[in-house]
């Protein structure tokens, strides 16, 4: 009876030590037999939703939209500046009380010293000979110059233009820097200031086109003659 005693206990410590071993190989973790989930069937295109990289649920698009139309830009030429281009269109007056129009002469291009071009044309007369405003225009500028003696600058009614008158003796009586000047209106008088020479009695008289009314004094000048001959 003992010796079946012995066997018996000696089995079930050798069965402990075996599942103690088996438990301590599995990480402590006892393995149950359990039956195995249920395989899941591979995605197909009929189930599966791919969202489209080309848009996002943010974005409206318009059911047709058009395409954005291109501009091109032709450069359009610059005109050239030219006394013809404003004779028949600018309707000036000869700028000197009593000078007929056949009276004038061409010295739009003749030599001046330090090798300039004298760009205006001037017009001999008597000193005090009444200057007239040639055109309407504001005067922006009463000004004395090294050259021109005593000048005056008016733009035009457009503001497009200059009117440069220079040598002259003086002013009209309240002539001031803003007002606007009538055609024919007495602005000043025909003198030898500057360095027109002295006894040289005339009215330089210029016309330049101008970019900018604000800088009067550097436009490109066109010859009067053709436009004051019309």
């Amino acid at each position: 009876m003992r010796l079946w005693f012995a066997v018996v206990t000696l089995f079930v410590f050798t069965a402990v030590a075996v599942v103690w071993v088996l438990h301590k190989r599995r990480g402590g973790e006892i393995a149950f037999r359990t039956s195995p989930a249920p395989t899941l069937a591979s995605p197909t295109a009929a189930n599966v939703v791919t969202p489209s990289p080309s848009s996002s649920p943010s974005t409206i698009l318009s059911p047709n939209p058009s395409p954005e139309p291109s501009v091109t830009f032709s450069p359009q030429p610059t005109p050239e500046v030219s006394p013809e281009n404003f004779v028949g269109v600018l309707n000036l007056i000869v700028p000197v009380a009593g000078i007929r129009r056949d009276q004038l002469i061409d010295t739009f291009s003749e030599a001046r010293s330090e090798g300039r071009s004298h760009d205006a044309i001037d017009i001999p007369a008597p000193a005090g000979t009444s200057v007239l405003a040639a055109a309407d225009g504001e005067i922006v500028k009463l000004f004395q110059s090294e050259r021109g003696g005593t000048t005056i600058y008016q733009l035009s009614a457009d503001r497009k233009l200059v009117f440069y008158y220079a040598h002259l003796q003086g002013y009209a009586p309240n002539l001031h820097e803003g007002e606007y000047a009538h055609q024919g209106d007495v602005i000043a008088y025909v003198g030898d200031t500057g360095n027109a020479g002295q006894g040289n009695y005339h009215l330089h008289f210029s016309i330049a086109v101008l970019s900018d009314p604000k800088r009067y004094w550097d436009g490109t000048n066109i010859n009067p003659y053709p436009v004051l001959r019309r």
